[in-house]
Formats: structure tokens, C-alpha cells, sequence
């Protein structure tokens, strides 16, 4: 490969786009994290206290 080779490569893919696919699936990521974290999925009663099965035991 010969050095004018190498500059028409990086002359047809700018740097912009090679940090651009760097970062966006982290941000995607990011999002999608802050995203689930809005969903709420605490189903448990009481505060996550635990509730004996069986009530007459003490």
C-alpha cells in the first residue's frame, strides 16, 4: 500500500464519523438503562419486608 493509498482512505472516511460509531451504541446503551430505570417493577408488599407464609408461627 502506497502512501497515496492510504491518504485517499483517510480522506474518504472522516474521523468524525469513525468517533461518531464509536459513540453512539454507548449512548444507546445510556438510554436505554435510563429508560428502564423509569419502569416500575416493584411488585413486593410492604417495602420488600419479608411476610412469613404460614402467620401463626411466632
Amino acid at each position: 500500500m502506497s502512501l497515496s493509498e492510504l491518504q485517499t482512505s483517510l480522506d474518504s472516511f472522516p474521523a468524525w464519523k469513525a468517533i461518531l460509531w464509536c459513540f453512539y451504541p454507548m449512548t444507546v446503551l445510556v438510554m436505554l438503562e435510563l429508560l428502564a430505570r423509569n419502569f416500575d417493577d416493584d411488585d413486593d408488599q410492604d417495602g420488600g419486608k419479608m411476610i412469613p407464609a404460614i402467620q401463626g408461627i411466632k
